[in-house]
């Protein structure tokens, strides 16, 4: 269920993981296990995107920018700006972003699009993953029957993100403009 939560965001990880510890509170499965399987599983998902992202590159990136720039609300100069930031944190980003919601599902593409290399980006990753998925399975585990309530603590947190994202891009398509 993670890859599918990493591979397809509308899946939360914020349901999937809390019901994996209340199964671990059950004693269906331990916590260590679920824990570990929920991180392998959103880590195939990551590293998916991540080699789409890695395999289509920043050469082949750019004409669909400078073609269609307005849909992404990006120029070429935000991409060599943000390849340029990307360097400078990309680790912090790759594990900070996997502990953020609807951010998380979005890390690998620009560290496959600016190149980070794999063992980087799969140490960094999982660390932030493992963090993400034990937190959550953990809440589960602990709230025992009660793990609806992780969900009514993230979800609305998760859809403040997830508003601002969507608030932000359509403000970006709308006032664009190619320099």
């Amino acid at each position: 269920m993670m890859m599918l939560e990493t591979v397809f965001p509308p899946i939360p990880s914020e349901i999937v993981m809390p019901l994996a510890g209340l199964e671990a509170q059950r004693g269906s499965i331990s916590l260590l296990g679920g824990i570990l399987a929920g991180t392998a599983g959103a880590m195939a998902g990551n590293f998916f995107w991540y080699s789409l992202a890695r395999r289509i590159g920043k050469n082949r990136f750019k004409p669909l920018v400078e073609r269609h720039g307005r849909f992404f609300t990006l120029t070429w100069s935000e991409i060599e700006r943000g390849d340029r930031l990307f360097d400078r944190y990309d680790r912090w980003f790759v594990c900070l972003g996997r502990m953020v919601p609807t951010i998380r599902s979005l890390v690998s593409i620009p560290a496959g699009l600016f190149e980070m290399r794999a063992l980087p980006f799969l140490l960094w990753s999982t660390t932030g993953t493992l963090g993400w998925t034990a937190l959550l399975a953990t809440a589960g585990y602990m709230l025992g029957d009660q793990y609806a309530a992780v969900g009514r603590y993230l979800n609305p947190a998760s859809n403040v993100v997830l508003a601002l994202l969507i608030g932000g891009y359509l403000y970006r398509v709308a006032t664009w403009k190619p320099r």
